[in-house]
């Protein structure tokens, strides 16, 4: 399905991250002893999410003739008392929406591939190379 190679730079935190055809930086904000290289992991963990959103929501409309306009998103996430993990999702579109058109698209961002995988949890092995 995905296949990601992380390798160091050099830099303390800082690492790149590759796909087939694409790489990115990872890193640590300076407060934490990064060079702020690039996103942190969580900053990717919503980045992931936000992008499964965006596309999976594009698609649907496409699909429905609806047009979205821009469309945005912005994904914050916070720790409650016990530690549990929340993340909001804030939808925007330019385009003209109706109430109807909204619900859809709110039940619709509900069941992306990502969203379903982080609410249902993954199993996650390692081993020595």
């Amino acid at each position: 399905m995905s296949h990601v190679r992380i390798q160091s730079t050099g830099t303390d935190y800082a690492h790149r991250i590759s796909t087939a055809h694409h790489t990115l930086v990872a890193d640590e904000p300076a407060a934490l002893g990064g060079q702020d290289q690039g996103m942190a992991p969580f900053d990717l963990y919503l980045a992931s999410l936000a992008a499964c959103t965006a596309i999976t929501l594009r698609m649907y409309a496409q699909k429905k003739g609806w047009d979205l306009g821009e469309f945005s998103a912005e994904l914050s996430s916070e720790r409650d008392a016990d530690g549990k993990l929340h993340v909001h999702r804030k939808l925007h579109a330019s385009a003209e929406l109706s109430d109807a058109q909204w619900a859809r698209l709110l039940d619709v961002v509900a069941r992306t591939p990502v969203t379903l995988v982080m609410r249902e949890g993954a199993t996650i092995t390692s081993e020595r190379a």
